[in-house]
């Protein structure tokens, strides 16, 4: 019996699934594209149960939401003449329109609100009859009919547009000039999407793609770059106010005797902001200042200097990361029209020069594509390394050792595609010549670029990890060195003091067993023949 029962709800609840289908598809034969965009729009963006409570619950509702009404509200009469309702001239009927609701207009009057409403954005989607107390919706037939070509060109990227806006799963592309639209699928937990006009971004922001740095680092980094802290801290960090007109004053000169800028002209010390008229030979001269020097010993000026300190140690801060990352998105941009340049005129002088096909040569162009992407992961370090807490040095030390080794085996990976493949674009020697320097650079230029990118491949892993590794050796050094010993490393540049690791183990730096790889610098173990990092023999 309750078999028997539960088969019958089913059969119910497929019933009026169907029921509900038919309608709808009824309703969709008498509607035009843009009507149907309308409803689906207001009514599916709604749960399936809630549009089917509220279609049966009340259909006139749903209809005047739309703007679908079910017949008109005005009857025209036969006459051969009608009266237009905007401009009040008599029309022959072929010259009145009206839409589903039956008010009538004139075809001028129509184009002129249809142009207008067109030019004033993607509202004309959703345009609805001219009269102000009517809900009607305009059908896309009578916009096309009415329209001139270059409003029906707009009208039609903002149906483009409206499309792409209203699905989760695709954005437009953020690049300047760009009208591309892109479809992400999700479930990756990474956002950068890649455009077909080579522009990558990150979806989940839509600025240009940043990882392993998160959105809101990058948020507060671009913020930062562009708000006016800086420049107040700039002018703290190095002026003083007037003491008279409170202008801020910088000062240009060696000379402690300041004179303020017109109309002000206040002549005054700048060391203790006193005026100049009580100043002299008794007070230390033009380039020091007795009163100064006392008043800081009895802590008059403490608070002013430090303020001034803290100013300028946060100004040169910001100024060091920030020199960086507009260093390398500076490299970026020249190594991405060096790419263009290669792919569209060295590579085939190099293939003529060296009589060999282009698929050959493609090792160059993979070698300029890495270094473009290191190029823009190591700027975002940067911006992660300002945001960086000072008090939590091992990770500060582990992220610079990491930034500093990848840095390091970019700038080789650059200067090698950069400098020397030049040497083969210019050189009119024997093809011979020629060939067999370039057997030499052809592996040692691949192997940089291999290096290079499992050296960031490495700095982003321990990013994305948030340098989880420090918890693990900090676990480990502390159970393998006494208390009171200090474990040294030699970092990269002055990094820090670490340890690298690497696939088959920790090797300590200061380890005196160890041989440097002439390709990729890797510090390999006193038994190992090859590089255990770019395999070069040793």
């Amino acid at each position: 019996m309750e078999i028997l029962e539960k088969i019958t709800i089913t059969v119910v609840v497929i019933l009026i699934w169907v029921i509900l289908l038919l309608v709808l598809m009824m309703m969709m034969r008498t509607m035009t594209p843009i009507m149907v965009m309308l409803v689906t729009k207001t009514l599916m963006s709604r749960n399936v149960s809630q549009l089917h409570d509220e279609w049966f619950a009340d259909e006139e509702r749903v209809r005047r939401t739309v703007g679908l009404l079910s017949r008109p509200l005005v009857l025209l009469s036969d006459a051969k003449e009608l009266t237009c309702g905007i401009c009040f001239d008599s029309y022959p009927r072929d010259l009145i329109h009206s839409a589903v609701c039956g008010h009538p207009y004139c075809t001028t009057c129509w184009k002129g609100y249809i142009t207008t409403s067109i030019n004033d954005g993607p509202g004309c989607l959703l345009l609805r009859c001219p009269d102000p107390a009517c809900i009607a919706a305009v059908g896309q037939d009578m916009i096309l009919k009415l329209a001139s070509k270059e409003d029906k060109e707009k009208y039609y990227r903002y149906i483009v547009r409206s499309y792409v806006e209203d699905k989760k799963k695709t954005k437009w592309c953020p690049a300047p000039d760009c009208g591309n639209a892109v479809e992400f699928e999700f479930g990756s937990s990474v956002y950068d999407v890649k455009c077909l006009c080579s522009y990558a971004f990150c979806w989940n922001c839509t600025e240009e793609a940043h990882r392993p740095v998160d959105c809101s680092t990058v948020s507060k980094w671009i913020l930062k770059n562009s708000a006016e802290s800086e420049n107040m801290n700039w002018i703290l960090a190095n002026s003083k106010p007037c003491p008279k007109c409170k202008r801020p004053i910088e000062k240009n000169q060696g000379c402690m005797h300041m004179t303020c800028t017109p109309p002000c002209k206040f002549e005054f010390c700048w060391l203790c902001l006193g005026a100049w008229t009580d100043h002299g030979e008794r007070t230390g001269g033009f380039y020091a200042c007795n009163r100064y020097e006392a008043a800081k010993q009895e802590g008059v000026y403490d608070e002013a200097e430090r303020r001034r300190e803290m100013a300028k140690n946060s100004l040169e801060r910001y100024t060091h990361y920030y020199e960086r990352w507009a260093s390398n998105q500076t490299s970026r941009q020249k190594a991405v029209a060096d790419l263009h340049q290669m792919q569209s005129v060295h590579l085939e002088k190099l293939s003529d020069k060296l009589k060999e096909p282009e698929s050959q040569l493609k090792f160059i162009i993979e070698a300029w594509q890495q270094i473009i992407e290191c190029r823009r992961v190591l700027k975002w370090t940067y911006a992660y390394g300002y945001y960086l807490p000072d008090h939590e040095n091992a990770r500060r030390q582990l992220f610079e050792y990491l930034q500093g080794e990848a840095e390091a085996g970019l700038e080789r990976l650059h200067q090698c595609a950069e400098k020397e493949l030049l040497v083969f674009l210019g050189n009119d020697n024997g093809d011979a010549d020629i060939q067999s320097d370039f057997n030499t650079f052809r592996p040692k230029l691949a192997g940089l670029t291999r290096v290079t990118r499992s050296y960031f491949e490495n700095l982003v892993r321990a990013l994305e990890n948030g340098l989880s590794d420090v918890d693990s050796q900090a676990a480990s050094s502390t159970s393998a060195c006494p208390k009171n010993s200090v474990a040294k490393g030699k970092g990269g540049k002055g990094k820090g003091s670490t340890s690298r690791s690497n696939r088959s183990g920790s090797i300590n730096l200061d380890d005196i067993n160890h041989w440097n790889c002439d390709r990729c610098t890797f510090a390999n173990s006193d038994s190992a023949t090859s590089c255990q990092m770019c395999h070069n023999q040793r």
